[in-house]
């Protein structure tokens, strides 16, 4: 790649990914702190525990084994795998570069901010039994649910995009987004995060989705040199 061709994604990267990335990471301290320092006593932050207990109460063999699930499939490995296999599938299927690495971005960099988050915000888990085993004061956000939703929910934009038909954008949606609000119950059921917790993460991991679909799947939006893309005009399917 030329020289400037380099400098050029260079600021690209900057500009569209880095800065709001770090960005976003500021906004999660912020909504942390608020969380723990600002409105813990204030309702609805108070009654939290309330819905964890009551989630405890109706634990059940049945309900444990259908949270084990969903809880497995939003773990660390499991998220590595199926990204990678997917981001694998997408280069062999469209041989374009933008999809997958869209894909890549978004889990890795709400992996990034949760992770940055939970270093800087020191929140105890919630005041119930809890069935896994993790770090006590790494309560926001949830892991879990920002890799969820940053996997499955942007693995349901790209097949929305690559869709013809309106019904079937609605029934990948349909299906994929179940994932992460499973998870993300399962999670609260489970004793391992508030509610503000999951909340948390549905906005880091969106926000990182918004970020990386500007940046990435806008074909608009020139990396590098690239001559002669206007517009995204996806390979569709049934």
């Amino acid at each position: 790649m030329p020289l400037a061709a380099t400098i050029t994604v260079l600021r690209q990267v900057a500009t569209r990914l880095v800065l709001p990335i770090a960005l976003l990471y500021g906004v999660m301290v912020g909504l942390g702190l608020l969380v723990t320092k600002v409105l813990n006593d204030v309702w609805p932050l108070t009654v939290e525990d309330t819905v964890n207990r009551q989630l405890e109460l109706e634990r059940n063999s049945g309900a444990n084994d259908v949270s084990l699930v969903f809880s497995t499939i939003a773990s660390t490995p499991a998220i590595i795998a199926v990204t990678a296999v997917v981001a694998f599938t997408l280069t062999v299927t469209l041989r374009r570069w933008r999809e997958p690495v869209f894909l890549v971005s978004a889990v890795s960099a709400q992996a990034l901010v949760f992770l940055l988050t939970t270093l800087a915000i020191d929140r105890q888990r919630p005041a119930v039994e809890h069935m896994d085993v993790s770090p006590p004061t790494s309560s926001f956000p949830s892991g879990h649910t920002s890799a969820a939703v940053a996997l499955y929910c942007g693995l349901a934009i790209l097949l929305a995009l690559h869709a013809r038909r309106t019904s079937t954008r609605v029934a990948w949606w349909s299906l994929l987004v179940l994932i992460p609000i499973g998870v993300a119950l399962t999670r609260m059921y489970r004793g391992m995060h508030h509610p503000s917790d999951v909340i948390g993460s549905f906005v880091n991991a969106g926000t990182c989705l918004v970020v990386m679909a500007r940046a990435l799947l806008d074909r608009a939006v020139r990396w590098g040199g690239e001559h002669g893309v206007v517009r995204f005009r996806p390979h569709q399917v049934e």
